[in-house]
């Protein structure tokens, strides 16, 4: 009976982390596109990676 209640709090637990993993991957890739529109979004130097 323990058995089974621990097994059921764990997948409640791994339930509830992908659940604001989810929406923590979904903000931060709102705010990537949102930033690439802001930016313009247009063609850059290839050989200037990070700016």
């Amino acid at each position: 009976m323990y058995n089974l209640v621990g097994l059921v709090v764990s997948l409640a637990f791994a339930a509830v982390f992908f659940f604001v993993l989810y929406f923590v991957v979904r903000a931060a890739v709102r705010d990537g596109i949102r930033e690439a529109r802001r930016d313009g979004g247009g063609q850059r130097d290839p050989g200037s990676f990070y700016s």
